[in-house]
């Protein structure tokens, strides 16, 4: 099975963290962390600030490492390493996904979230990165 590795933004802002639905694809209209695929050369921290610069047209500063997930969909092994972070520059705007949401402890399990994503969201709640839990 082959192993995708990806980097994923929790990007917090008063109290709620930024959830994205994805716009394209087999997971279309799953809930997700914004983010994307490491390239060859690249340090997950460069790939995270490329990513949400062309999903989200906004420059971030990585404020600490929260985890690592590793999961396995039908068709491939997922790693992706998860990111606190904070919009430095510009207005979030939607490039790849159809919707976006912002989230807190009483919002955040009512999104339909990916598979690999639940994960995150698990931890996010257990170190109370967010208001309300």
């Amino acid at each position: 099975m082959k192993t995708i590795e990806v980097v994923a933004a929790i990007i917090k802002q008063d109290g709620k963290i930024l959830a994205t639905q994805r716009g394209y694809g087999d997971m279309k209209g799953g809930w997700e962390f914004p983010g994307g695929k490491i390239e060859s050369g690249e340090t997950p921290e460069e790939a995270l600030v490329r990513e949400i610069h062309e999903e989200l047209d906004a420059g971030i500063r990585i404020d600490s490492f929260i985890t690592t997930v590793e999961y396995d969909y039908d068709t491939f092994h997922l790693t992706m390493h998860c990111y606190l972070c904070t919009v430095i520059e510009g207005e979030l705007q939607l490039l790849e996904h159809s919707a976006a949401q912002w989230v807190d402890g009483s919002t955040i399990d009512s999104l339909d979230w990916l598979s690999a994503d639940t994960g995150v969201v698990e931890e996010v709640k257990r170190q109370h990165i967010i208001e309300g839990h």
